[in-house]
């Protein structure tokens, strides 16, 4: 599934291609992902002008005067700009044509993903009980440290909470717990201020090396200009179970937290 660096890397890549543009066609081929395309999006659409290209989450925003298009890529979701003439794909079923001649086309073959409409974006159902974004200046140990308190949950399910801090995926939890330390099956709440310091910063680290690389490459993802991110090839911990620990030799361990791939190492993270 992409998350918050890819779907970050997706924002860089189109929006210079559409913000300022005015939108010209929609075409809906297949309506039918998580939840209905709206029936009027086109009409809502048409003549609009295309003011930012924001991200929140892993949710994308296209600003437009009249309100917001939200967007999720789901599982396998992509978006392109195509600048030629470049037949439809099986499974394009949504495309934006521009007054600069470009597409923006949404690819999604397991149809997990999502293209709605909003007055106002920030009080949408799916955007407003959000945790703060972790590359924000409203993000730091502190706020982990007080929303744990009293949390018996482990700690890798609570940063990967999105009430408590959005866009830390399955990757992005495994590396940035090794880099700090901490175990991840350790209670939230049993965690001191310190720690939390480190962590926050860990997962800042992790996830901006990883938009400076491309995201990192998943089977389904490809970024706007078609090519795969490297991430991938800076993995310290995950999936690397069996393997040497980078910092100390010790055998990585493999396990599963809520039926995701879990790997740690048994001697640095406590």
């Amino acid at each position: 599934m992409p998350e918050l660096p890819e779907v970050e890397t997706t924002r860089q890549g189109i929006a210079p291609h559409c913000e300022g543009q005015a939108i010209t066609s929609v075409l809906i081929r297949n309506g039918r992902l998580r939840w209905p395309v709206p029936d009027d999006l086109p009409e809502r659409l048409q003549g609009q002008i295309i003011r930012s290209v924001d991200r929140r989450a892993k949710y994308l925003f296209l600003n437009l005067d009249a309100g917001t298009v939200i967007i999720h890529l789901g599982m396998s979701g992509s978006l392109r700009v195509i600048t030629d003439s470049s037949p439809a794909m099986a499974h394009d079923h949504v495309e934006i044509t521009l007054d600069n001649g470009r597409t923006l086309r949404f690819n999604d073959p397991r149809r997990f993903g999502c293209w709605l409409w909003a007055d106002d974006q920030s009080r949408h159902p799916l955007i407003r009980d959000l945790g703060p974004e972790p590359l924000s200046e409203h993000f730091n140990g502190a706020v982990l440290f007080n929303r744990s308190r009293g949390r018996q949950t482990p700690i890798k399910s609570f940063i990967m909470d999105n009430h408590v801090v959005v866009g830390v995926g399955n990757i992005y939890a495994n590396e940035a717990l090794f880099k700090a330390g901490i175990h991840p099956k350790r209670k939230a709440g049993r965690i001191s201020l310190d720690r939390y310091h480190r962590l926050a910063e860990a997962i800042r680290e992790t996830l901006s090396a990883a938009i400076l690389m491309g995201g990192t490459t998943l089977r389904d993802f490809v970024n706007s200009d078609g090519k795969p991110g490297y991430f991938a090839q800076s993995l310290l911990v995950y999936g690397r179970g069996g393997a040497a620990c980078p910092d100390c030799t010790t055998t990585l361990k493999e396990i599963r937290m809520n039926n995701r791939s879990t790997v740690y190492c048994p001697r640095c993270q406590r």
